[in-house]
């Protein structure tokens, strides 16, 4: 059976007649063990208030960890999603890029095509306005202008827009 501080105080021990006690030592002895009785029972309060503090500590921050786990999943996730969706578009905008590259390459041709036809339309003029002022003109050549060589592209540069080679002067052109 437990006894309290206060128990222990009001604590009487039976009196025989022969074998008495020291009613001061005794009742001085029973203070001391009252005192630290109740030393021990407020420590011991004490100390569950404290473990009861400390078991909502726990919980509180077993709470926190579980969050923490969570965001840290939900912060690896969203991470991942963006490298995704980042590797996408980088891949739609290669994409794109290629497509893009492709017409402008289509343009291109075509419109080489259509200046190297428009180029031959005109020389055809040229010869044709040539051959009706009786001057003879270069003669015109069928090949195709990537088989040409950068030689015959020179050429062609130093010719005036009549077909000469500049600095030549012809007597037909002059009396035009």
């Amino acid at each position: 059976m437990a006894l309290t501080p206060v128990e222990i105080r009001h604590l009487t021990p039976p009196r025989t007649t022969f074998r008495g006690y020291r009613v001061e030592a005794t009742d001085h002895l029973l203070e001391e063990i009252a005192a630290s009785f109740e030393d021990v029972w407020r420590e011991r309060a004490d100390l569950a208030d404290r473990v009861e503090q400390l078991e909502t500590d726990l919980v509180r921050y077993r709470e926190l960890e579980t969050l923490l786990r969570t965001t840290l999943v939900s912060a690896e996730q969203a991470s991942a999603q963006t490298r995704d969706q980042a590797r996408r578009e980088a891949e739609l905008i290669l994409t794109q890029a290629h497509a893009e590259a492709r017409e402008i390459q289509r343009r291109a041709i075509a419109e080489n095509e259509r200046l190297a036809h428009e180029s031959r339309r005109l020389r055809a003029q040229l010869q044709e306005a040539l051959s009706a002022f009786g001057i003879e003109g270069p003669a015109e050549t069928h090949e195709e202008p990537a088989a040409r060589t950068e030689a015959d592209a020179d050429a062609e540069d130093e010719r005036s827009w009549y077909g000469y080679p500049s600095g030549t002067v012809h007597s037909a052109a002059d009396a035009a």
